[in-house]
């Protein structure tokens, strides 16, 4: 059976999983070990072949150069098996070979004997290499998914590579499953201080993308990440990737032409003192374009006046105390309110009880968070209704045991994904950790959202308007988890269409074109 490339592969699962489904699959008589490698080996260089046309091209006077680095594991095995391709596609190929042939699996050490019959293994200290010397192109096959050691014995081998991919002695450079020394769960470099890996200009991934791909250093370090299906049937307990072209179901967000605004529901951004009132109106305004029916700003009495503005739209109605909230929260058409951005500490703390009280859905961001992290009696309150949108900054103070860990030396590191599904868990709420590697986190869920192209996102009020775009579909009746991924969805393309220049006031104007588009 032929691997066959997937163009938007959804599904991510991590090194346990992905042993598990091949072992299951192989002990099930599903597939054969040997068979495997070869379809892997074979997806590599259709991959290659895809990514690069001009390869396909047999040069017979002057044969195109590829450096093979094989490990000693079955990631080496594939690396023979793709060396052995190459070479009969006319590449004059050269491998270097880590590992011992006697210790290779049975699978690995057939394809390793299968190259014998075309080229020498080099065996190669990559303690102390030598010089690697030239390529067109470098496959790098040492470490697969499995790795969870740092590569502190081959810092040599990988340092050489990497200089002769900088200095251009190696053209393009492709690894299979990762580049050797990531970190297949966590996306962190395995590798001692001061130490360096071998970035891919492509990388090809069996069954479905990993975590590693999608988060930390991955991404920068993964290039171009293709998804190879090997026939193996997922086991659907993977965790999803959010992509863009594959909500369909954002399609909601169109209104019935027979809808009265209250079915699309009505959303409370609470607003801090005089003169921060700025993060609270970017919520609401991103609430009203996101389609909730109506949206009201609540400050204190004291700022009403500053918020005297446009939209005209947009309602305003002061909340003095926890009292004042309460009577308001029991007016049955409210469904979602938003605490939290440019609130101030001490004003989110006063009303957080009676915000946890009221059991509807609430979003719970900035200063309510920091709040919250102060008062583990709050903490206690929190259900299933909420959703928490911390950065990276408030996560350490709302959960410090799991920050530390994240932020920790130890090896192999624990990943954003596994922090906030921890976190969900402990605080019994829908979490959303913000970066360029968002996490969507519940009890038993998650999505990750990697978009390491939006970089003008980085600017004061970008996650006030991505709280007010969940408060605005928890309105409209989303679940927390779906509402979550997709704002994170809107936000993230409303920064790419604006592109550089963007300010915060500029991600709620470009969602209409966005919804246009969506419902064409």
């Amino acid at each position: 059976m032929q691997a066959k490339l997937v163009p938007d592969c959804t599904e991510v699962m991590n090194a346990a999983q992905t042993r598990a489904m091949e072992s299951d699959a192989i002990a099930r008589g599903e597939a054969d070990a040997h068979d495997l490698m070869q379809r892997a080996g074979a997806a590599v260089l259709a991959a290659i072949l895809q990514t690069w046309p001009d390869l396909r091209a047999a040069r017979p006077h002057d044969p195109r150069r590829a450096l093979v680095l094989c490990g000693p594991g079955n990631n080496g095995g594939d690396g023979f098996v793709v060396a052995r391709l190459l070479a009969g596609s006319g590449w004059r190929v050269r491998v270097l070979f880590c590992g011992e042939a006697a210790r290779l699996s049975p699978e690995a050490r057939a394809a390793h004997d299968a190259w014998l019959d075309l080229g020498e293994a080099e065996p190669v200290d990559p303690a102390d290499p030598g010089p690697v010397g030239d390529a067109d192109l470098l496959v790098d096959a040492l470490f697969g998914f499995g790795l969870s050691r740092p590569v502190t014995g081959h810092q040599a081998l990988l340092s050489q590579l990497a200089l002769a991919r900088q200095t251009g002695r190696i053209g393009a450079s492709v690894a299979v499953d990762l580049p050797s020394g990531l970190c297949t769960d966590s996306g962190r470099a395995l590798v001692p201080e001061g130490g360096r890996l071998v970035p891919a200009d492509l990388t090809i991934s069996f069954h479905s993308l990993k975590p590693g791909h999608l988060l930390a250093e991955g991404p920068a370090l993964c290039g171009r990440v293709v998804v190879a299906d090997l026939g193996l049937a997922l086991p659907g307990s993977g965790i999803r990737r959010s992509l863009w072209q594959a909500r369909p179901a954002a399609l909601r967000l169109a209104k019935s032409p027979a809808s009265h605004k209250y079915d699309h529901g009505h959303a409370v951004v609470v607003a801090g003192g005089p003169g921060a009132g700025g993060a609270a109106r970017l919520s609401a305004r991103a609430a009203l374009r996101v389609g909730a029916g109506l949206v009201t700003l609540a400050p204190p009495s004291e700022a009403m006046a500053e918020h005297a503005r446009a939209p005209d739209a947009l309602m305003r109605r002061p909340v003095d105390d926890p009292e004042a909230l309460a009577q308001w929260l029991s007016d049955g058409r409210i469904r979602a309110l938003c605490l939290g951005p440019g609130c101030g500490i001490a004003r989110a703390e006063a009303l957080l009880p009676v915000a946890l009280d009221w059991g509807g859905a609430l979003v719970l961001d900035a200063d309510a968070i920091s709040a919250l992290a102060g008062r583990p009696d709050l903490r206690a309150r929190l259900h299933p209704l909420c959703v928490l949108t911390p950065h990276g900054g408030e996560f350490a103070r709302l959960c410090p045991d799991l920050a530390a860990r994240l932020c920790g030396a130890q090896r192999p590191a624990l990943s954003r994904l596994e922090a906030a599904q921890q976190a969900a868990r402990e605080l019994d709420a829908t979490l959303l950790l913000k970066g360029p590697d968002t996490v969507i986190a519940t009890g038993d869920r998650a999505v990750i959202h990697s978009r390491h192209d939006l970089g003008w996102l980085a600017t004061a009020g970008a996650g006030d308007v991505l709280a007010g775009l969940i408060a605005g579909l928890l309105a409209r009746g989303w679940s927390g988890a779906d509402a979550c991924e997709a704002a994170t969805l809107l936000h993230a393309e409303a920064a790419c269409r604006f592109g550089p220049g963007l300010i915060a006031d500029d991600l709620p104007e470009a969602l209409p074109a966005i919804l246009r588009d969506m419902e064409r």
